[in-house]
């Protein structure tokens, strides 16, 4: 859904309908494009975000007998999308409710790096322990960043390989795993890359890749979104020092921010404790059916739930 005034767009809505099943109940539903690689998502706006959100709903409104449930997943915890919505819900007598997702580890790179590591002590001499191994083992560690598009791509096999090493390919988790999937972040990879804002992380030993990480920058924060080692060097915790060399060079940088998406994982954790909450928002519509997944969602699991905990 594109927002307009005049020849100017104020804001974009990425949203699809389907037909789906919730709680064995067959819905008509409106979403974001989202699905289990989409850490984020939220309405984009450019400017005027009360009247963007304002003709935003009107729209969802004049199609309402083709929708029973409205799901706005992944947003994160302050956007403006949950109390605009919300808002204008409420005052269509529209049913709302909230499930809380994850929660993200990010890290703001605040100070310079010599502060930051002191604040780390077990993790800064868990590095040292590392690299000292690596180095004297196998050759001093580098960080490689590319960031040029046509270098991306030739770059990019490689990446993929080091994603699809070990305990991914497995459990069927890795990327090359599933053809979609497999499109799917090709496609990202290529228009990213077009725009300027995709990073292909490497630490290389000796000129051998180990570690690789898909990242995006952008306005000064850097986010990794996937990543993958060599297993055969798992004994030095390459993508460790992947994070290790990256986080540096971004306070040298001036980056403000490293963004770790997805759920809060021990790993992440090392590296920093501050988090960002995502939320789906569910707005019910004015359908039989609607209603019925309203009671079973806000009135009935709640109910069981609490019964089975007595």
């Amino acid at each position: 859904m594109v927002v307009r005034a005049g020849n100017r767009i104020l804001a974009l809505a990425p949203l699809m309908l389907e037909t789906a099943r919730m709680y064995g109940i067959p819905v008509r539903r409106v979403q974001f494009l989202h699905n289990d690689h989409t850490p984020k998502a939220d309405v984009i706006v450019a400017e005027r975000p009360d009247e963007a959100y304002a003709a935003l709903w009107k729209a969802l409104q004049g199609g309402r007998t083709k929708w029973d449930v409205l799901q706005l997943s992944q947003l994160q915890y302050d956007s403006p999308t949950h109390e605009q919505m919300a808002h204008f819900a409420a005052s269509a007598a529209y049913p709302t409710t909230l499930w809380q997702s994850d929660n993200s580890p990010y890290l703001a790179l605040e100070h310079d790096w010599n502060a930051y590591l002191k604040g780390h002590a077990k993790l800064r001499q868990n590095l040292r322990n590392r690299l000292n191994r690596l180095t004297k083992q196998c050759g001093e560690p580098t960080l490689e960043v590319i960031s040029d598009r046509h270098a991306i791509r030739n770059a990019r096999d490689e990446a993929l390989k080091l994603e699809a090493s070990g305990w991914k390919r497995h459990a069927g988790t890795a990327i090359c795993s599933d053809p979609h999937v497999l499109r799917f972040y090709t496609l990202l990879a290529d228009r990213a890359a077009a725009s300027g804002w995709l990073r292909l992380l490497f630490l290389t030993v000796n000129g051998r890749r180990i570690a690789a990480s898909y990242a995006s920058r952008y306005q000064d924060r850097l986010s990794f979104f996937k990543t993958g080692y060599d297993p055969a060097f798992a004994a030095y915790a390459p993508f460790k020092l992947l994070t290790y060399f990256t986080i540096r060079e971004g306070f040298s940088e001036g980056l403000r921010e490293v963004d770790f998406l997805g759920d809060a994982e021990p790993w992440k954790l090392e590296w920093t404790a501050t988090t960002r909450p995502h939320d789906w928002l569910f707005v019910f519509g004015h359908t039989a059916r609607s209603s019925l997944v309203h009671t079973v969602k806000c009135r009935m699991l709640p109910a069981m739930k609490q019964w089975l905990r007595h």
